[in-house]
């Protein structure tokens, strides 16, 4: 938001990459993937978007972020809504909650089965970016920033692809 004569006025609607992601988070019909109604944004839709986005640093991570998912049909998509996951927060660079979920009462808790996790600078696909590594599985999270409020995640590693696919999330601060 920027401060204008007439008061607050959203800078957002002009942002490429913020209408962009509006329109894949309107094809994907729902936050997470859940129910018969499937939705699935091809990979090369996903991965032109990342390619016009900028790599995310740590400190832009630090922060509390609810998730969604972008379903691909990739063996991942569905598996978010089984543990009612919320998203992620980033305490900082050595504490990170990646599985902030909601109990049947809307709680949020962190669910540890795979323990927490650690942000890291990676290189990924030819560009160093702040990518979430799990504590207890070989996962890591790359994030690309959509704006100030938004980032785009690729998961990554060798318990997370399929076939040779990655699957694609989203993530918005709180």
């Amino acid at each position: 938001m920027r401060a204008s004569a007439v008061g607050l006025e959203s800078t957002v609607s002009d942002d490429p990459a913020r209408k962009k992601f509006s329109e894949l988070k309107k094809r994907a019909g729902q936050r997470l993937v859940t129910g018969p109604r499937r939705f699935l944004i091809p990979d090369a839709d996903l991965d032109e978007f990342w390619a016009t986005l900028e790599p995310a640093t740590i400190d832009f991570m630090i922060g509390e972020w609810e998730g969604g998912e972008f379903d691909t049909g990739h063996r991942e998509n569905g598996t978010l809504a089984q543990i009612n996951w919320f998203g992620k927060t980033f305490h900082s660079a050595t504490d990170v909650q990646p599985l902030i979920c909601l109990d049947a009462d809307g709680n949020k808790y962190s669910n540890t089965e795979n323990g927490e996790g650690s942000l890291w600078m990676e290189e990924f696909r030819g560009e160093v970016t702040a990518t979430m590594v799990f504590d207890g599985q070989p996962v890591h999270d790359h994030f690309k920033k959509i704006d100030d409020d938004a980032v785009m995640g690729i998961m990554d590693g060798k318990n997370a692809l399929d076939s040779g696919r990655y699957a694609y999330f989203y993530l918005e601060r709180v």
